[in-house]
Protein backbone atom coordinates (compact mmCIF):
# COMPACT_ATOMS: atom_id res chain seq x y z
CA UNK A 1 0.00 0.00 0.00
CA UNK A 2 2.45 2.38 1.16
CA UNK A 3 4.32 1.86 -2.06
CA UNK A 4 1.25 2.52 -4.39
CA UNK A 5 0.64 5.67 -2.31
CA UNK A 6 3.30 7.11 -2.84
CA UNK A 7 3.78 7.02 -6.50
CA UNK A 8 0.19 8.99 -6.57
CA UNK A 9 -0.10 12.62 -6.47
CA UNK A 10 -2.79 14.08 -4.37
CA UNK A 11 -5.30 14.72 -8.00
CA UNK A 12 -4.70 10.68 -8.59
CA UNK A 13 -5.78 10.24 -5.33
CA UNK A 14 -9.41 12.34 -5.58
CA UNK A 15 -9.31 10.69 -8.94
CA UNK A 16 -9.73 7.27 -7.25
CA UNK A 17 -12.17 8.25 -4.64
CA UNK A 18 -14.46 10.07 -7.13
CA UNK A 19 -14.58 6.59 -9.36
CA UNK A 20 -14.93 4.64 -6.09
CA UNK A 21 -11.26 3.01 -6.21
CA UNK A 22 -11.02 4.51 -2.21
CA UNK A 23 -14.80 4.24 -0.99
CA UNK A 24 -13.90 4.27 2.31
CA UNK A 25 -11.22 6.18 5.06
CA UNK A 26 -10.54 2.15 6.58
CA UNK A 27 -8.09 2.18 3.78
CA UNK A 28 -6.00 4.85 4.76
CA UNK A 29 -5.52 6.16 2.14
CA UNK A 30 -7.27 9.38 3.13
CA UNK A 31 -5.34 10.24 6.07
CA UNK A 32 -1.92 9.44 4.15
CA UNK A 33 -3.39 12.25 2.31
CA UNK A 34 -4.42 14.50 4.24
CA UNK A 35 -0.47 14.07 6.48
CA UNK A 36 0.80 14.82 3.25
CA UNK A 37 -0.95 17.93 2.91
CA UNK A 38 -0.65 19.06 6.08
CA UNK A 39 3.30 18.42 5.77
CA UNK A 40 3.80 19.87 2.48
CA UNK A 41 6.16 23.12 2.10
CA UNK A 42 3.39 24.15 -0.12
CA UNK A 43 1.10 23.90 2.04
CA UNK A 44 -1.70 27.09 1.41
CA UNK A 45 -2.88 28.96 4.56
CA UNK A 46 -5.77 27.99 6.89
CA UNK A 47 -8.01 30.33 9.01
CA UNK A 48 -10.30 29.34 11.55
CA UNK A 49 -12.91 31.85 13.11
CA UNK A 50 -13.89 30.84 16.08
CA UNK A 51 -17.52 33.54 16.74
CA UNK A 52 -18.94 33.87 19.82
CA UNK A 53 -22.24 35.45 18.90
CA UNK A 54 -24.51 37.90 21.43
CA UNK A 55 -21.29 39.81 21.77
CA UNK A 56 -18.69 38.49 24.48
CA UNK A 57 -17.79 40.11 28.57
CA UNK A 58 -14.13 40.17 26.70
CA UNK A 59 -13.41 42.77 30.18
CA UNK A 60 -14.33 39.29 31.95
CA UNK A 61 -12.31 37.47 29.67
CA UNK A 62 -8.71 38.78 28.36
CA UNK A 63 -8.88 42.24 30.11
CA UNK A 64 -9.68 42.18 33.22
CA UNK A 65 -10.20 45.14 35.91
CA UNK A 66 -9.42 43.92 39.22
CA UNK A 67 -10.12 45.81 42.07
CA UNK A 68 -12.49 48.25 39.92
CA UNK A 69 -15.76 48.26 40.97
CA UNK A 70 -16.31 47.47 37.25
CA UNK A 71 -14.10 44.40 37.10
CA UNK A 72 -16.49 42.18 38.51
CA UNK A 73 -15.79 38.56 40.40
CA UNK A 74 -13.00 36.76 38.30
CA UNK A 75 -9.78 36.65 39.55
CA UNK A 76 -6.62 37.01 36.57
CA UNK A 77 -4.14 33.86 36.05
CA UNK A 78 -0.80 34.39 34.73
CA UNK A 79 0.04 32.97 31.32
CA UNK A 80 3.15 31.69 29.29
CA UNK A 81 4.13 35.27 28.77
CA UNK A 82 5.39 37.54 31.70
CA UNK A 83 2.87 40.42 31.92
CA UNK A 84 0.20 39.02 30.06
CA UNK A 85 -3.17 38.08 32.44
CA UNK A 86 -6.64 36.76 31.47
CA UNK A 87 -9.25 34.97 33.26
CA UNK A 88 -8.76 32.48 35.51
CA UNK A 89 -11.49 30.55 33.79
CA UNK A 90 -9.60 30.50 30.83
CA UNK A 91 -6.22 28.38 32.21
CA UNK A 92 -5.94 26.91 28.35
CA UNK A 93 -5.67 29.87 26.81
CA UNK A 94 -2.95 31.24 29.70
CA UNK A 95 -0.71 28.33 28.57
CA UNK A 96 -1.02 29.08 24.87
CA UNK A 97 -0.27 32.99 25.88
CA UNK A 98 3.15 33.07 23.66
CA UNK A 99 0.94 31.67 20.15
CA UNK A 100 -1.98 34.40 20.82
CA UNK A 101 -2.16 38.60 20.76
CA UNK A 102 -4.76 40.27 22.70
CA UNK A 103 -6.47 43.51 20.58
CA UNK A 104 -7.55 45.01 23.87
CA UNK A 105 -8.34 48.53 22.39
CA UNK A 106 -11.03 47.73 19.66
CA UNK A 107 -13.83 50.24 19.04
CA UNK A 108 -17.18 50.65 16.81
CA UNK A 109 -19.96 52.32 16.75
CA UNK A 110 -22.20 49.71 16.38
CA UNK A 111 -23.94 48.42 19.14
CA UNK A 112 -26.83 46.36 17.46
CA UNK A 113 -26.38 42.62 16.78
CA UNK A 114 -27.51 42.40 13.32
CA UNK A 115 -25.64 45.31 12.17
CA UNK A 116 -22.36 44.85 14.29
CA UNK A 117 -23.10 40.81 13.33
CA UNK A 118 -22.87 42.51 9.74
CA UNK A 119 -19.09 44.82 10.38
CA UNK A 120 -16.98 42.80 12.00
CA UNK A 121 -17.83 39.30 9.94
CA UNK A 122 -17.39 41.30 6.59
CA UNK A 123 -15.08 44.26 7.38
CA UNK A 124 -17.56 46.67 5.93
CA UNK A 125 -20.54 48.86 7.78
CA UNK A 126 -24.05 47.56 6.70
CA UNK A 127 -26.89 49.87 5.52
CA UNK A 128 -25.52 50.56 2.11
CA UNK A 129 -26.92 48.92 -0.75
CA UNK A 130 -24.12 46.30 -1.45
CA UNK A 131 -24.08 42.36 -0.25
CA UNK A 132 -20.55 42.38 1.08
CA UNK A 133 -18.96 38.97 1.67
CA UNK A 134 -18.31 37.41 4.80
CA UNK A 135 -14.07 37.20 5.40
CA UNK A 136 -14.99 33.88 4.88
CA UNK A 137 -16.20 33.51 1.54
CA UNK A 138 -13.38 36.11 0.75
CA UNK A 139 -10.84 33.80 2.12
CA UNK A 140 -12.35 30.93 0.35
CA UNK A 141 -11.59 32.57 -3.17
CA UNK A 142 -8.78 33.65 -2.43
CA UNK A 143 -7.25 30.65 -0.94
CA UNK A 144 -9.32 28.53 -2.73
CA UNK A 145 -7.64 24.73 -2.90
CA UNK A 146 -9.26 23.30 -6.31
CA UNK A 147 -7.78 19.97 -6.15
CA UNK A 148 -10.00 18.79 -3.32
CA UNK A 149 -13.30 17.77 -3.56
CA UNK A 150 -13.75 19.29 0.25
CA UNK A 151 -15.65 23.35 0.08
CA UNK A 152 -13.41 26.34 0.76
CA UNK A 153 -15.73 27.39 3.44
CA UNK A 154 -17.26 25.24 5.93
CA UNK A 155 -19.63 27.01 8.67
CA UNK A 156 -20.33 24.69 11.64
CA UNK A 157 -23.48 25.70 13.80
CA UNK A 158 -23.69 29.41 12.20
CA UNK A 159 -25.94 32.52 14.38
CA UNK A 160 -26.65 35.69 13.56
CA UNK A 161 -27.99 36.92 10.02
CA UNK A 162 -27.30 34.68 6.88
CA UNK A 163 -25.73 37.43 4.81
CA UNK A 164 -23.20 38.33 7.70
CA UNK A 165 -21.53 34.87 7.12
CA UNK A 166 -22.56 34.52 3.67
CA UNK A 167 -21.17 35.33 0.04
CA UNK A 168 -22.55 38.75 -0.60
CA UNK A 169 -21.48 40.07 -4.13
CA UNK A 170 -19.54 37.12 -4.84
CA UNK A 171 -22.06 34.74 -5.38
CA UNK A 172 -23.19 30.55 -4.85
CA UNK A 173 -19.78 29.59 -5.78
CA UNK A 174 -17.88 30.57 -2.00
CA UNK A 175 -21.00 30.59 0.01
CA UNK A 176 -20.36 27.82 3.47
CA UNK A 177 -21.13 24.73 3.61
CA UNK A 178 -23.37 24.57 6.86
CA UNK A 179 -23.36 22.29 9.10
CA UNK A 180 -25.95 21.89 11.65
CA UNK A 181 -26.45 19.96 15.07
CA UNK A 182 -26.22 19.11 18.40
CA UNK A 183 -26.33 22.09 21.06
CA UNK A 184 -23.78 23.43 23.76
CA UNK A 185 -24.70 21.45 26.76
CA UNK A 186 -22.42 19.60 28.57
CA UNK A 187 -23.05 15.36 27.72
CA UNK A 188 -22.86 13.86 30.77
CA UNK A 189 -21.86 10.18 32.24
CA UNK A 190 -20.09 9.33 28.92
CA UNK A 191 -23.68 9.71 26.77
CA UNK A 192 -22.10 10.75 23.28
CA UNK A 193 -20.33 14.00 22.50
CA UNK A 194 -22.79 16.84 22.01
CA UNK A 195 -22.46 16.23 17.96
CA UNK A 196 -22.90 14.04 15.29
CA UNK A 197 -21.41 16.05 12.17
CA UNK A 198 -23.67 15.55 8.98
CA UNK A 199 -23.43 17.17 5.57
CA UNK A 200 -26.78 18.16 4.58
CA UNK A 201 -27.87 16.10 1.33
CA UNK A 202 -25.67 14.13 0.61
CA UNK A 203 -26.45 10.96 1.31
CA UNK A 204 -28.43 9.19 -1.61
CA UNK A 205 -31.97 8.11 -1.42
CA UNK A 206 -32.81 5.04 0.01
CA UNK A 207 -33.23 2.08 -1.53
CA UNK A 208 -31.35 3.13 -4.77
CA UNK A 209 -28.05 1.43 -5.66
CA UNK A 210 -24.54 3.17 -7.00
CA UNK A 211 -25.36 1.76 -10.26
CA UNK A 212 -28.67 3.49 -10.68
CA UNK A 213 -27.72 6.79 -8.54
CA UNK A 214 -24.67 7.79 -11.10
CA UNK A 215 -26.97 8.00 -14.68
CA UNK A 216 -28.92 10.38 -13.01
CA UNK A 217 -26.76 12.58 -11.64
CA UNK A 218 -24.72 12.91 -15.36
CA UNK A 219 -27.79 13.49 -16.76
CA UNK A 220 -28.53 16.53 -14.22
CA UNK A 221 -24.93 17.49 -15.02
CA UNK A 222 -25.44 17.49 -18.62
CA UNK A 223 -28.90 19.49 -18.43
CA UNK A 224 -26.22 21.88 -16.09
CA UNK A 225 -24.28 22.24 -18.82
CA UNK A 226 -26.86 22.95 -21.44
CA UNK A 227 -28.46 25.19 -19.49
CA UNK A 228 -25.37 27.37 -18.48
CA UNK A 229 -23.81 27.29 -22.26
CA UNK A 230 -27.46 28.91 -24.08
CA UNK A 231 -27.59 31.18 -20.81
CA UNK A 232 -24.08 32.26 -19.73
CA UNK A 233 -23.70 34.51 -16.92
CA UNK A 234 -22.85 34.33 -12.82
CA UNK A 235 -26.32 32.56 -12.00
CA UNK A 236 -25.95 29.66 -13.87
CA UNK A 237 -21.84 28.87 -13.67
CA UNK A 238 -22.34 29.30 -9.99
CA UNK A 239 -25.08 26.71 -9.76
CA UNK A 240 -23.46 24.68 -11.80
CA UNK A 241 -20.24 24.71 -9.94
CA UNK A 242 -21.90 24.03 -6.51
CA UNK A 243 -23.57 21.27 -8.09
CA UNK A 244 -20.22 19.89 -9.44
CA UNK A 245 -18.16 20.49 -6.06
CA UNK A 246 -21.36 18.11 -4.68
CA UNK A 247 -21.58 15.45 -6.22
CA UNK A 248 -17.54 15.45 -6.34
CA UNK A 249 -17.43 15.38 -2.43
CA UNK A 250 -20.51 12.37 -2.49
CA UNK A 251 -18.47 10.28 -4.66
CA UNK A 252 -14.88 11.06 -2.83
CA UNK A 253 -13.73 9.61 0.22
CA UNK A 254 -13.26 13.37 1.32
CA UNK A 255 -16.76 13.33 3.13
CA UNK A 256 -14.88 11.11 5.65
CA UNK A 257 -13.50 14.55 7.11
CA UNK A 258 -16.90 15.27 8.47
CA UNK A 259 -16.71 11.85 10.46
CA UNK A 260 -15.44 12.43 14.31
CA UNK A 261 -15.90 8.72 15.11
CA UNK A 262 -12.75 8.25 13.45
CA UNK A 263 -10.86 10.15 15.92
CA UNK A 264 -9.80 8.13 19.62
CA UNK A 265 -12.20 8.81 22.16
CA UNK A 266 -9.09 10.77 24.17
CA UNK A 267 -8.81 13.41 21.44
CA UNK A 268 -12.47 14.21 21.55
CA UNK A 269 -12.38 14.17 25.36
CA UNK A 270 -10.06 17.17 24.70
CA UNK A 271 -11.97 18.88 22.79
CA UNK A 272 -15.03 18.74 25.63
CA UNK A 273 -18.13 16.65 25.45
CA UNK A 274 -20.42 19.52 23.79
CA UNK A 275 -21.07 20.73 20.14
CA UNK A 276 -18.30 23.68 20.40
CA UNK A 277 -16.06 21.28 21.66
CA UNK A 278 -16.74 18.78 18.94
CA UNK A 279 -16.86 21.44 16.29
CA UNK A 280 -13.52 22.79 16.75
CA UNK A 281 -12.00 19.29 17.01
CA UNK A 282 -14.03 19.06 13.41
CA UNK A 283 -12.31 22.56 11.96
CA UNK A 284 -8.89 20.73 12.72
CA UNK A 285 -9.37 18.03 10.77
CA UNK A 286 -11.05 20.21 7.98
CA UNK A 287 -8.13 22.38 7.93
CA UNK A 288 -5.69 19.32 7.50
CA UNK A 289 -7.28 18.46 5.09
CA UNK A 290 -6.38 22.06 3.04
CA UNK A 291 -10.17 23.46 3.79
CA UNK A 292 -9.29 27.45 3.61
CA UNK A 293 -11.67 28.22 6.06
CA UNK A 294 -14.23 27.42 8.89
CA UNK A 295 -16.18 29.47 11.27
CA UNK A 296 -17.20 27.63 14.97
CA UNK A 297 -20.19 29.00 16.47
CA UNK A 298 -20.59 29.60 19.96
CA UNK A 299 -23.74 31.57 21.10
CA UNK A 300 -24.88 32.61 24.75
CA UNK A 301 -22.64 35.48 25.22
CA UNK A 302 -25.55 38.27 25.09
CA UNK A 303 -25.71 38.06 29.05
CA UNK A 304 -28.17 41.21 29.71
CA UNK A 305 -28.94 38.91 32.84
CA UNK A 306 -26.97 36.81 35.30
CA UNK A 307 -23.06 38.00 33.08
CA UNK A 308 -20.66 36.11 35.43
CA UNK A 309 -22.53 32.73 35.60
CA UNK A 310 -23.42 32.61 31.79
CA UNK A 311 -19.69 33.97 31.24
CA UNK A 312 -17.55 31.74 33.45
CA UNK A 313 -19.26 28.11 31.96
CA UNK A 314 -19.56 29.67 28.59
CA UNK A 315 -15.39 30.60 29.17
CA UNK A 316 -15.29 26.96 29.94
CA UNK A 317 -16.83 25.62 26.85
CA UNK A 318 -14.39 27.85 24.84
CA UNK A 319 -11.03 27.53 26.72
CA UNK A 320 -10.89 24.31 26.68
CA UNK A 321 -11.61 23.37 22.82
CA UNK A 322 -9.60 26.78 21.87
CA UNK A 323 -6.41 25.24 24.06
CA UNK A 324 -7.36 21.64 22.55
CA UNK A 325 -7.30 22.95 19.16
CA UNK A 326 -4.48 24.93 19.80
CA UNK A 327 -1.87 22.29 20.80
CA UNK A 328 -3.04 19.90 18.41
CA UNK A 329 -2.48 21.81 15.35
CA UNK A 330 0.76 22.62 16.70
CA UNK A 331 1.69 19.17 17.16
CA UNK A 332 0.54 18.60 13.96
CA UNK A 333 2.75 21.14 12.78
CA UNK A 334 -0.19 22.90 11.44
CA UNK A 335 0.06 25.97 13.96
CA UNK A 336 1.68 28.07 11.86
CA UNK A 337 -0.06 27.75 8.77
CA UNK A 338 -3.41 27.91 10.39
CA UNK A 339 -4.50 31.87 11.66
CA UNK A 340 -7.17 31.78 14.03
CA UNK A 341 -10.11 34.58 14.98
CA UNK A 342 -11.94 34.75 18.17
CA UNK A 343 -14.60 37.69 18.26
CA UNK A 344 -18.06 38.03 18.84
CA UNK A 345 -19.91 41.63 17.32
CA UNK A 346 -18.94 43.55 20.20
CA UNK A 347 -17.97 43.97 24.05
CA UNK A 348 -20.45 43.91 27.20
CA UNK A 349 -20.49 47.35 29.48
CA UNK A 350 -18.22 47.36 32.44
CA UNK A 351 -20.73 49.00 34.18
CA UNK A 352 -22.75 45.83 35.79
CA UNK A 353 -27.07 46.55 35.27
CA UNK A 354 -29.20 45.98 38.51
CA UNK A 355 -29.83 42.27 36.82
CA UNK A 356 -26.00 41.55 37.57
CA UNK A 357 -25.79 41.49 33.98
CA UNK A 358 -24.31 43.99 31.24
CA UNK A 359 -25.20 45.16 28.11
CA UNK A 360 -24.17 46.05 24.85
CA UNK A 361 -20.76 48.11 24.85
CA UNK A 362 -18.96 48.74 20.82
CA UNK A 363 -16.93 51.51 22.91
CA UNK A 364 -14.52 49.04 24.53
CA UNK A 365 -13.97 45.15 23.73
CA UNK A 366 -11.13 42.97 22.27
CA UNK A 367 -10.47 40.84 19.46
CA UNK A 368 -7.71 37.67 19.74
CA UNK A 369 -5.97 36.60 16.97
CA UNK A 370 -3.70 33.07 17.28
CA UNK A 371 -1.26 30.82 15.31
CA UNK A 372 -0.02 31.33 12.03
CA UNK A 373 1.27 34.38 10.69
CA UNK A 374 1.04 36.74 13.77
CA UNK A 375 3.14 38.26 16.46
CA UNK A 376 2.11 35.97 19.84
CA UNK A 377 2.70 36.77 23.23
CA UNK A 378 1.31 40.05 23.75
CA UNK A 379 -1.87 41.97 24.67
CA UNK A 380 -1.84 45.42 22.12
CA UNK A 381 -3.76 48.55 22.97
CA UNK A 382 -4.89 49.24 26.58
CA UNK A 383 -8.31 50.30 28.13
CA UNK A 384 -8.74 53.10 30.78
CA UNK A 385 -8.46 51.55 34.25
CA UNK A 386 -12.23 51.25 34.61
CA UNK A 387 -12.64 49.84 30.81
CA UNK A 388 -14.79 52.63 29.93
CA UNK A 389 -12.57 53.83 26.72
CA UNK A 390 -9.95 53.36 24.65
CA UNK A 391 -6.87 54.53 26.51
CA UNK A 392 -4.00 53.69 23.81
CA UNK A 393 -3.62 51.94 20.24
CA UNK A 394 -7.21 52.63 18.92
CA UNK A 395 -8.44 50.10 16.67
CA UNK A 396 -11.13 49.52 14.15
CA UNK A 397 -12.71 47.13 12.52
CA UNK A 398 -10.64 47.64 9.06
CA UNK A 399 -7.34 47.12 10.53
CA UNK A 400 -8.24 44.12 12.05
CA UNK A 401 -9.35 42.74 8.57
CA UNK A 402 -6.23 44.26 7.33
CA UNK A 403 -3.93 42.35 9.88
CA UNK A 404 -5.66 39.06 9.12
CA UNK A 405 -5.25 39.62 5.58
CA UNK A 406 -1.70 40.47 5.95
CA UNK A 407 -1.07 37.31 8.50
CA UNK A 408 -2.44 34.71 5.96
CA UNK A 409 -0.23 36.40 2.89
CA UNK A 410 -2.92 37.58 0.67
CA UNK A 411 -2.67 41.56 -0.32
CA UNK A 412 -5.34 43.34 1.86
CA UNK A 413 -5.92 46.17 -1.41
CA UNK A 414 -6.96 43.18 -3.76
CA UNK A 415 -10.06 44.02 -5.69
CA UNK A 416 -13.30 42.78 -6.28
CA UNK A 417 -15.61 43.43 -8.40
CA UNK A 418 -19.37 44.12 -7.16
CA UNK A 419 -22.63 43.24 -8.51
CA UNK A 420 -23.09 46.83 -9.00
CA UNK A 421 -19.87 47.04 -11.24
CA UNK A 422 -17.85 48.59 -8.31
CA UNK A 423 -14.47 47.31 -7.47
CA UNK A 424 -14.23 46.56 -3.73
CA UNK A 425 -11.04 46.14 -1.79
CA UNK A 426 -10.85 42.97 0.31
CA UNK A 427 -10.03 45.63 3.66
CA UNK A 428 -11.72 48.89 3.48
CA UNK A 429 -10.20 51.85 2.05
CA UNK A 430 -8.07 53.08 5.01
CA UNK A 431 -7.00 49.47 6.72
CA UNK A 432 -3.77 49.86 8.42
CA UNK A 433 -2.31 46.37 9.64
CA UNK A 434 -1.15 46.25 12.97
CA UNK A 435 2.19 46.42 12.28
CA UNK A 436 3.06 45.01 15.92
CA UNK A 437 1.06 42.08 14.95
CA UNK A 438 2.21 41.21 11.51
CA UNK A 439 5.06 43.17 10.93
CA UNK A 440 4.93 46.38 8.53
Amino acid sequence: MTSVRNHLSRRDLFKLGAAGVVGSSQCGWFEAMAQDVATSPQRRRSCILLWLDGGPATIDMFDLKPGNRNGGPYQETATSVPGVRVSEHMPRLARNMHDVAIIRSMATREGEHGRANTLLRTGFPPGTPLRYPSIGALVAKELANDETPLPNFVALFPQGPPESYGSGFLGPRYSPLVVQGGNNQPVQNGAGFGLTARIPNIDPPSGLTQAQIDPRIDLLMDMERDFASRYPGLAPNSHASAYDRAVRLMRSAASSAFNLEDEPTAVREQYGRNRFGQGCLLARRLVERGVPFVEVSLGGWDTHNQNFTAVQNLSNILDTAWGAMMEDLRDRALLSSTLIICMGEFGRTPRINPQAGRDHWPNSFAVVLAGGGIRGGQAYGQTSPDGMMVESAPTNVKSVMATVWRALGVDFTRLNMSNVGRPIRLADVGAVPIADIVGS
